[in-house]
């Protein structure tokens, strides 16, 4: 329910405070966030994620390059 609370703000934008009653407490799912991404712990699914993807696509589970966006606009 932590982890459900968590991806309806992340997906949805919502602010913490708005998360629908029948989910966790606000304040609850963002200390939990919070210590999650002090910890490394986002991090870590992310890459566990990507290395899983890759593999079932059989590709190298560790990507050998990455392609960098970058925009200049005047103001």
């Amino acid at each position: 329910l932590v982890l459900d609370s968590i991806l309806y703000v992340l997906v949805s934008g919502c602010a913490w405070r708005l998360l629908p009653h029948d989910l966790v407490p606000w304040d609850a799912a963002y200390r939990w966030f919070r210590a999650w991404s002090a910890d490394g712990t986002w991090n870590r699914v992310h890459d566990v994620l990507r290395d899983r993807v890759r593999a079932a696509e059989g590709r190298d589970p560790q990507p050998t390059a990455a392609v960098l966006d970058a925009q200049s606009i005047k103001t």
